[in-house]
């Protein structure tokens, strides 16, 4: 039986190529993100453990805004055995751009550069600073955006806001830390450094020493406030801080390839089951010889495990291959990822693989090795094997009619009952998604037969007598049709659910930006501080190309325990009030968001810093979400009693109607130009990033789930591939009565158009539908938007890729000799 099996693998090689390439493929993508995964990891390890093995001891504090004092340090330099210890002062000191305003989206932070052994800075191009206190250094990053290079001149603002010219002497790698590469980083002495962010003390104490049990005496002269690690221990816990991120990339990755490796099961169980459907007579042969149910069973298994060996064993390197050329995008690209380690497949990743594609290769092909145990020996005396007939039984019926009550039910919960914008239920609504699938799965051959008349009813009247062929063709064998078009619904539902939740999403947050941002422009700084001077408001107030102008105000101080903001507001504003009212907010009196759980007539305590603590009591509530005001808002002479006159910390700006855009926008520039911390956001900026972010995210989402379409379109492929072999014959008659080449090779490629869009036509819908329940489990007042240009180019792709897939069986099919095609028992 071995060498039968190993026979029919080299006699039905060619069948199983492409099931042995929709192995790979799935294998290969998640042999890939593991490869990338190890490689970035190794990256991380490779540059933290080079960092920290240049130190021996690290002093940290255990609060995040907490800071070492001087005396700490100095006490640590007096310990014996410490040969070298240095403060690192860490605080923002915002960086201008070449346009005066400050660069990036949050304030720059400034880095001591220190000397000597203990400095952990990588400077990559030029030099560091030194000890000379006018020069400075930059991340690449912020250099590359903001057109800085080495020899330029920046310029940045202290504490106070006071600028200040340093000349650009080199440029650093943040390397795995994840806040400088979001905030960017500039470089100085420590003297320069202190004098620009006004630390009062050092975000960590690194120390050197030979002497044994270091870690313990600087523990010791620490004390009990302070955390002290060795520099293994720093290694390992900076590590596992910036493979965070890489760990959420590679279990979202790892979705797609097991959303991959579903459809590619699909494509194999199809393939087996049309493989020992055309074996009957081979099967019934080696039964009447004296094989047994076990061996024929064996024989089967043992062929889909080798295909899965050699399959799995090359979606290894092709893994590898797509590890390596991604990782050369994101080097050419610019990432915040280590891309710099040598790619290596390690033994987890090798067997992870081998294991994923021969257990799924296997599991698919345990139905279909079942199925041939029951051929019958007489089977061997036919000429021809009968084709099997369905019927939809009983049992059908009724367990797609639980899964589909189940499922419905389940996403309704998930929408009408559970909370929106909560986990839970979009999970529900997920779990849901699922079973109703399970149920379109078993109902799949029930549904085959009237979908291939609707879709066809079109193609049937276009090409004639070949087309009519072709829509009878597709719904004959309707349990193979399903699993061969199922591969399919699977991509074109994912497709189409991510379609439809980022163009409900773009419309949701479209909307309610317009509730929330009913404005043209807002002045505001990089962190929401109190920075605009209120001359600002006035100057723009009194612009005719203005029709409203509002301020807010807003300082965080400690209220009932909790630190919230508490502001006021000086123009035009109708906020949304849940409860109470605010006419004649006076004295005493404070307007409450309602999220924070105060009721109307509830007196508060608020620790002001000019009148000391003051009580308010609650008159009115508002919505947060429909209203820009702070958490709690009293009367605006009030405010400045309790807090001073403090610069406005937003502006809110209309324009006037039949005023052009850019000269508003002139006007309003030239009001903030002498503020570089002052920064314009229009609405229309707003709405543009947001969309270009979901924009991005649907082309690489899209991107991913192309591999599920094109496993499944090889599916369809390797079906008609193996029905153009088994109905050789029935071809060959077709011919003989007068079909053309040209008409078979038509009515072939029409049958797959049917497929293809059978299989598009139930993703759309499920994707539609269970599109919606996402958005609306996800977003609380969610917007429904169905993308019907993108959803018919899902539909018309699927056709024109189901075309394209029987190109080559119907280009076999038509070539195939008539005599010899009739020869054939």
């Amino acid at each position: 039986m071995l060498r039968t099996a190993l026979a029919g693998l080299r006699a039905h090689r060619l069948r199983l190529l492409l099931t042995a390439l929709a192995i790979t493929l799935g294998v290969g993508f998640i042999a890939g993100t593991f490869v990338l995964n190890d490689t970035v990891q190794a990256g991380y390890d490779q540059r933290v453990t080079a960092d920290a093995a240049k130190v021996d001891v690290a002093v940290l504090p255990k609060g995040p805004d907490a800071v070492l004092p001087e005396r700490l340090l100095e006490r640590i330099r007096a310990l014996d055995g410490v040969t070298e210890a240095q403060g690192l002062i860490r605080a923002p000191a915002p960086v201008l751009g070449k346009d005066g305003k400050t660069a990036g989206n949050a304030p720059t932070t400034a880095l001591s550069i220190v000397p000597g052994p203990l400095d952990r800075t990588d400077i990559v191009e030029g030099t560091g600073p030194g000890t000379d206190d006018q020069a400075a250094v930059l991340d690449e990053n912020t250099a590359k955006a903001q057109g800085f290079r080495p020899g330029d001149t920046i310029t940045v603002l202290d504490a106070r806001q006071r600028e200040h010219r340093f000349r650009l002497v080199g440029l650093l790698d943040p390397g795995v830390d994840q806040e400088l590469s979001y905030t960017g980083a500039v470089g100085f002495t420590a003297a320069t450094a202190q004098r620009m962010t006004g630390a009062k003390g050092y975000r960590e104490i690194d120390v050197a020493g030979t002497a044994p049990g270091l870690k313990q005496a600087v523990a010791a002269a620490a004390g009990g406030a302070y955390v002290v690690k060795t520099g293994g221990e720093l290694a390992t816990d900076l590590a596992r801080a910036a493979g965070v991120e890489t760990e959420m990339l590679t279990l979202g990755l790892l979705m797609f390839g097991l959303v991959a490796m579903m459809v590619a099961a699909l494509v194999i169980y199809n393939t087996f089951n049309i493989l020992v459907a055309q074996r009957t007579r081979e099967m019934a042969l080696l039964r009447c010889v004296g094989a047994t149910r076990g061996q024929v069973f064996g024989s089967i298994l043992l062929e889909s495990s080798v295909v899965g060996v050699l399959a799995s064993a090359l979606g290894l390197l092709v893994g590898y291959g797509l590890a390596s050329l991604t990782l050369t995008v994101l080097a050419a690209v610019d990432a915040p990822l280590p891309t710099d380690a040598a790619v290596t497949l390690t033994p987890v990743t090798i067997a992870a693989g081998l294991a994923v594609g021969v257990v799924v290769t296997l599991g698919a092909a345990v139905l279909p090795a079942r199925s041939a145990t029951r051929v019958a020996p007489i089977a061997a005396l036919r000429t021809q094997a009968e084709e099997q007939t369905f019927r939809a039984g009983v049992v059908r019926a009724v367990l797609a009619g639980l899964f589909l009550l189940a499922g419905l039910g389940t996403a309704a919960a998930g929408v009408f009952v559970l909370p929106p914008g909560q986990q839970v239920s979009l999970v529900v609504v997920m779990a849901g998604g699922a079973l109703t699938f399970l149920a379109v799965l078993i109902l799949g051959p029930v549904l085959v037969r009237p979908l291939s008349a609707l879709v066809g009813w079109i193609p049937a009247r276009l090409f004639g007598v070949p087309g009519r062929l072709a829509v009878g063709n597709s719904g004959r064998n309707p349990r193979r049709a399903a699993t061969t078009t199922v591969a399919l619904t699977i991509g074109v539902t994912l497709m189409t659910l991510i379609s439809v939740v980022t163009a409900s999403t773009r419309q949701t947050m479209t909307v309610k930006l317009d509730e929330q941002f009913p404005i043209d422009y807002a002045l505001s700084s990089q962190r929401l501080d109190a920075v605009i001077p209120r001359s600002v408001a006035t100057e723009l107030r009194g612009r005719p190309e203005l029709s409203s102008v509002v301020q807010l105000r807003e300082a965080r101080v400690t209220v009932a325990g909790r630190r919230l903001g508490v502001g006021t507001y000086a123009g035009p504003i109708e906020p949304s009030l849940t409860a109470g009212s605010m006419k004649g907010l006076g004295p005493g009196q404070a307007a409450v968001d309602d999220d924070l759980g105060f009721g109307l007539g509830t007196a508060i305590q608020v620790r002001t810093p000019e009148a000391g603590t003051v009580r308010l009591k609650v008159v009115a509530l508002f919505d947060s979400a429909e209203s820009p005001l702070p958490q709690v808002t009293v009367a605006e002479g009030a405010f400045d009693t309790y807090f001073g006159a403090i610069p406005d910390t937003r502006v809110l700006i209309n324009i006037r109607d039949g005023v052009p855009p850019a000269r508003a926008r002139a006007v309003v520039d030239a009001a903030v130009a002498a503020y570089p911390t002052v920064r314009v956001a229009s609405s229309t900026e707003i709405r543009g990033q947001f969309d270009e972010t979901l924009d991005m995210l649907l082309m690489v989402i899209t991107g991913l789930l192309g591999l599920a379409i094109l496993i499944s379109l090889l599916g369809i492929a390797n079906t008609l591939s193996l029905s153009v072999h088994e109905r050789t014959r029935e071809s060959a008659l077709l011919r003989a009565l007068g079909l053309t080449r040209a008409q078979l090779r038509r009515m072939l490629s029409v049958e797959a158009l049917v497929l293809g869009l059978i299989g598009a036509l139930v993703g759309v819908v499920l994707g539609v539908a269970f599109g919606w329940a996402a958005i609306m489990a996800m977003l609380d007042g969610a917007v429904f938007s169905a993308p019907v240009g993108q959803i018919a180019l899902f539909v018309a792709l699927s056709g024109v890729a189901g075309v394209l897939a029987a190109v080559l069986p119907a280009r076999r099919a038509a070539r195939a000799s008539i005599v010899g095609a009739l020869a054939t028992s």
